[in-house]
C-alpha cells in the first residue's frame, strides 16, 4: 500500500481549494476523499437569484496564488463568460455559478476520489490508515498517510424540539428539492434568522399570489439584522485578528463567539430591502397573506398526521408571552453546526480538546496532540473567530496548512494587512 504525504477527508470549498493549491507542488502527494458521487455545494439552496456574500476574489485559490489556473476568472474565460461578468460589474457571483466553478475545478484534479465513504481512521505508530467504502461497489479500501486534513463541513442543525417530528418538515439545506411540495400547502412557516431564511422567504413570497398559501417568517432575533460588511469590520478577517482572537483566554473566546454571529450570519442588506419592496408591491392591490414575527423563539413543536398540520409553541422574548401557531408546511432555516466525525473515534486519544469538549485548535489549525498531524478546515469559530467559515480566508488557511505540510513557505502567508490594532499597543504599556 502506497503512503501519501497527506489525506484530506471531505471535499467542500476549503479542501477543494487545498487540492487546487497543492496539485502543482511536486513535493506533495495528496489524496482527497469525498463520500458524494460528485461535487455539490449546498445544492438545496442554489436559488437563481442567490449570490455569494463574498466577492469573486474569494475563490478557491486567488488570495493565495493569483496566477493559478484554477481561479474563478480563468473559469469564466474558459467558459466564454469573462466579458459578460466584466460588463455586469457585480463582484458577487451567483451561488449556482460558484457551484459550477467548483465542479469545473474538481473535474480537472487528479488526486480527488469521489464516492469514498470514510468509516474509520487508525494510527499504527507511524501513519494514519484511512478506511473507506467505495459507495458504488461496496468495496472496502485503505489509504495511508502521516497527516490528515479534515474538511467534512458542518452538517445541518435541527433544534431538539423538531427532531423526529414527523411529517415532511424540511431543513433549508433541502429546500429546492421540496419546494414544489411546499407550494401545494395551505400555509408555510419559515423558522430562522439568517441569509437562508431570508432567501427562502423571498422565494416563497414571490409565488404567494399564484400558489395561494399563507406565509409566516419566525425569527428569534429582535430584528432582521443585516450582515455587517463595512471595511474596518472586514479587517476582522485579517491574520492579525486571528492571532489576537486565538491568544485570548478560552472563556473570553467562548463569550465572544455568539456575539460575532452578525458578522457572518446576518442577511444581505440588499435582500432585506428587496423583501420589503416585494411586500410593498404586492400590498398595493390587496393585503399580503403573510406575517413576520421577530423576537420569537420556537420552544416546542408537534405534528398532527391526520390533519397534516404542525403546531408550533412560541414565546415572545421581550414580552415573555407564550402563543402557538398552526402551519401545514415547515421550513427550518436553522443553520449548521460542526460535529466531530465518527470516523475519528479510534484516534480520539491523539486529539486535543478544550474544557468545553470541542477541538482545541492550534494556531496552525492542528487538532492533534503532536501539533502537526491532523488539521481542521472550518469548524473553529471558538478558536479562530469568524475567519473559520469565511470563504475569503480559506486560501490563507490553506497556505498556512501547506507550509506545515512542506516545512517551508510555498505560498506567501500574510502576517499584517490591517490598519487597526486589535490588542493593547505594547509600546504604550507602562
Amino acid at each position: 500500500m502506497s503512503v501519501h504525504d497527506f489525506i484530506a477527508i471531505g471535499l467542500g470549498p476549503s479542501n477543494l481549494g487545498l487540492a487546487c493549491l497543492t496539485e502543482p507542488i511536486g513535493e506533495l502527494d495528496g489524496l482527497f476523499l469525498e463520500h458524494r458521487p460528485d461535487f455539490a455545494w449546498h445544492p438545496g439552496m442554489l436559488l437563481e437569484s442567490a449570490t455569494l456574500q463574498t466577492p469573486f476574489l474569494a475563490d478557491l485559490v486567488t488570495l493565495a496564488d493569483p496566477t493559478s489556473p484554477y481561479s474563478f476568472l480563468n473559469y469564466l474565460k474558459e467558459k466564454g463568460r469573462l466579458y459578460p461578468f466584466y460588463i455586469r460589474e457585480v463582484f458577487y457571483p451567483a451561488r449556482a455559478e460558484y457551484d459550477a466553478y467548483c465542479r469545473w475545478a474538481a473535474a480537472r484534479l487528479q488526486g480527488v476520489r469521489f464516492g469514498h465513504q470514510v468509516t474509520a481512521v487508525h494510527h499504527d505508530g507511524e501513519c494514519y490508515t484511512v478506511r473507506a467504502i467505495r459507495t458504488a461497489t461496496g468495496e472496502n479500501v485503505e489509504h495511508r498517510a502521516p497527516r490528515l486534513v479534515l474538511g467534512t463541513g458542518t452538517p445541518p442543525y435541527v433544534p431538539d424540539c423538531c427532531r423526529d417530528l414527523g411529517g415532511d418538515v424540511v431543513h433549508s439545506s433541502a429546500y429546492l428539492a421540496r419546494k414544489a411540495v411546499l407550494k401545494d400547502k395551505e400555509s408555510i412557516t419559515v423558522v430562522g434568522s439568517g441569509q437562508s431564511a431570508a432567501e427562502i422567504y423571498h422565494d416563497l413570497l414571490s409565488d404567494i399570489d399564484t400558489a395561494g398559501y399563507h406565509l409566516t417568517w419566525v425569527t428569534r432575533s429582535p430584528r432582521f439584522f443585516p450582515l455587517e460588511y463595512t471595511k474596518l469590520t472586514l479587517e476582522m478577517t485579517s491574520p492579525e485578528y486571528v492571532d489576537y482572537f486565538h491568544a485570548l483566554p478560552e472563556n473570553t473566546r467562548y463569550r465572544l463567539e455568539p456575539e460575532q454571529k452578525g458578522l457572518f450570519k446576518g442577511i444581505d442588506a440588499e435582500l432585506i430591502n428587496a423583501i420589503f419592496d416585494l411586500l410593498y408591491r404586492k400590498s398595493v392591490a390587496n393585503p399580503v397573506p403573510t406575517r413576520l414575527l421577530t423576537n420569537t423563539t420556537l420552544r416546542a413543536a408537534c405534528y398532527d398526521e391526520e390533519k397534516g398540520r404542525y403546531t408550533l409553541s412560541l414565546r415572545h422574548n421581550e414580552q415573555e408571552r407564550d402563543f402557538s401557531l398552526s402551519t401545514h408546511g415547515l421550513v427550518l432555516a436553522t443553520g449548521y453546526r460542526y460535529r466531530p466525525p465518527d470516523f475519528l473515534k479510534p484516534v480520539h486519544d491523539r486529539l486535543r480538546f478544550d474544557r468545553h469538549g470541542r477541538f482545541d485548535v492550534a494556531r496552525n489549525y492542528a487538532i492533534d496532540r503532536a501539533g502537526g498531524e491532523i488539521f481542521l478546515q472550518n469548524g473553529a469559530t471558538h478558536t479562530h473567530s469568524i475567519t473559520a467559515p469565511d470563504l475569503g480566508l480559506a486560501a490563507y488557511r490553506n497556505s498556512w496548512i501547506i507550509r506545515e505540510l512542506l516545512g517551508r513557505e510555498h505560498y506567501p502567508v500574510e502576517g499584517r494587512i490591517a490598519f487597526q490594532e486589535f490588542g493593547t499597543p505594547e509600546d504604550l504599556v507602562p
